[in-house]
């Protein structure tokens, strides 16, 4: 086909006859508080000059668009809002959440609009999402556009989590406006123009924790049942009964194991992001998935030197609510007010607390299973090697460690060709291409790492695991590629003087994070210095 079509399959807004969602078709769009309704209906707004500047041929392949399709005039302006195909139905979705621990009522999609929802040939049901098509019932004072640096932020991070082996939302393009956007990009006064950009988003669905949380607060309890039997029968169908069989509404012991399933795809979800370093960086409950997905790449970053205390997120700079240490506990706190919003529903606490409970065993385990898997000692005694894990967790932020460093050069290691018996200098040698300060490494310091060290070998070479499955099996958990916060910055620079080459480049090298890549060892590099205070890199804010 020359044309893009789709097979559209608008679940969220036109759902199972006579199950459809309420909806708010007010016109013309304004801010607004929208009761009663799940979803409002919008259109973007058109761009002065969409450009397409990068896409992921993955998740093009996946929609069943061809490269001859994506190099159309026709591709950059469908993603960029500026052209609608018949039978798209663009909307706008209703919620709330609790924004750094306090309630913050209505938000919405307020600068993201649903271009469509589409039954795709390879991968089921899917929403096209465009991030920055312009105000929304739900953008209150805003303008409801993106600028260039957050959208290639998003766009990088959405694939480099995909091919990490994380679940996330997914890009499929990234497209100039053609339009300037005005931000203050550190909120102390000082608003200037940026490019203004589109990313164009893919996921199953885009529910998250405040879509329930809004009528529930509410008191919107038709609603409320509304959402979660759409959320149930469209998402997590294996625990409904055969159709013969289903009744409306829903028993509340289904609800209760669709709680239960969240909450352990949520711990999942956190042990993924530990094991990698990644931190979000604004966990609001209007930030997490009811899938379980990575969703709104806002102010994240990668943990350089092992820091559990470090955030990105210059609004929480002060408190660092959603430091890297402290995701899982947050993750947990966000699961309760989930949990308060659907008891209306069950009527009973107890298998909500029940789920709750079961979160903490549930992420340790995972955690230190991949802990475990990082340092290659899967196989040994669990007592033992956690007694090696605690210890390693409170030597690391002593000083400034590379975590994506140190744990793949550890895989690297021939732990039976290593001398251990020297001077504790000569021990910690091989360490070192991991620490950004090595001069530190002295004194109380040098001794405690030294015999962590000599443990550590001592300890793998009891497992006898030979050097090349011992270094394949630490290689599959521990990337040597990820998307470091400068190298991010150093794409946004360019771009913003008009070369786009360094989105493309990282893109590509991120498809492949475990994986030795022959002359692309300066993406594997330790943060330079000049990009450790800088805007971008060591800190980020919320805003667009």
């Amino acid at each position: 086909m020359n044309g893009l079509e789709f097979d559209f399959d608008h679940w969220y807004i036109n759902d199972l006859p006579g199950e459809e969602l309420p909806a708010d078709e007010s016109t013309p769009v304004r801010p607004r508080q929208v009761h009663g309704a799940a979803w409002s209906t919008v259109q973007p707004t058109p761009t002065a000059q969409p450009t397409l500047i990068a896409h992921s041929p993955e998740v093009a392949e996946m929609l069943g668009i061809s490269p001859e399709q994506v190099d159309s005039p026709q591709f950059a302006a469908v993603f960029s809002g500026n052209e609608v195909l018949d039978g798209m139905r663009p909307f706008a979705a209703n919620y709330g959440g609790h924004q750094f621990g306090g309630w913050a009522g209505q938000l919405g999609d307020g600068r993201a609009i649903a271009l469509a929802e589409v039954d795709t040939p390879n991968a089921g049901h899917l929403s096209l999402q465009l991030k920055g098509a312009g105000p929304t019932p739900y953008s209150r004072s805003a303008d409801g556009r993106a600028v260039l640096r957050s959208s290639i932020r998003e766009f990088l991070c959405s694939e480099a989590m995909h091919h990490l082996g994380i679940p996330t939302t997914r890009a499929l393009s990234l497209t100039l406006t053609g339009d300037a956007v005005v931000r203050d990009m550190l909120y102390d006064g000082h608003p200037a123009p940026e490019p203004g950009a589109i990313v164009c988003r893919v996921a199953p669905s885009f529910i998250r924790f405040g879509n329930f949380e809004l009528p529930a607060s509410r008191g919107e309890e038709d609603l409320l049942r509304a959402l979660v039997e759409h959320t149930i029968r469209r998402h997590f169908s294996h625990l409904l009964a055969p159709v013969s069989e289903q009744t409306a509404p829903l028993d509340p012991d289904v609800i209760a194991a669709f709680f239960e399933e969240v909450v352990n795809s949520t711990a999942d979800l956190m042990v993924d992001w530990m094991r990698v370093g990644f931190v979000h960086g604004v966990m609001n409950t209007d930030n997490l998935s009811i899938l379980g997905l990575t969703i709104d790449y806002g102010p994240y970053g990668w943990l350089e030197n092992f820091d559990p205390s470090w955030t990105p997120n210059t609004t929480d700079a002060q408190h660092k609510r959603y430091r890297y240490g402290d995701q899982a506990q947050i993750g947990l706190w966000n699961l309760a007010r989930l949990g308060n919003a659907l008891y209306p529903l069950i009527g009973d606490v107890a298998p909500l607390q029940a789920a709750l409970d079961a979160y903490g065993e549930r992420f340790n385990l995972g955690w230190n299973a991949a802990l475990a898997a990082k340092l290659g000692i899967s196989d040994a005694d669990e007592a033992d090697r956690q007694t090696l894990i605690d210890e390693l967790l409170a030597l690391l932020p002593r000083t400034e460690v590379d975590m994506t460093i140190f744990f793949r050069t550890l895989g690297d290691l021939d732990v039976a060709a290593l001398s251990i018996d020297g001077s504790d200098a000569d021990t910690v040698a091989p360490l070192l291409p991991a620490y950004y300060l090595p001069s530190e490494l002295v004194g109380e310091l040098l001794v405690d790492t030294a015999a962590w060290f000599r443990t550590y070998v001592a300890f793998t070479r009891d497992l006898a695991v030979p050097a090349p499955e011992r270094r394949a099996g630490m290689h599959a958990v521990n990337p040597k590629y990820v998307l470091r916060n400068y190298l991010a910055q150093m794409a946004i620079d360019k771009a913003e003087v008009g070369e786009f080459s360094m989105i493309g480049e990282l893109l590509d090298v991120l498809r492949r994070p475990y994986d030795e890549q022959v002359g692309r060892e300066e993406y594997a590099s330790l943060r330079p210095d000049w990009a450790r205070v800088r805007v971008g890199c060591s800190m980020l804010s919320c805003s667009s």
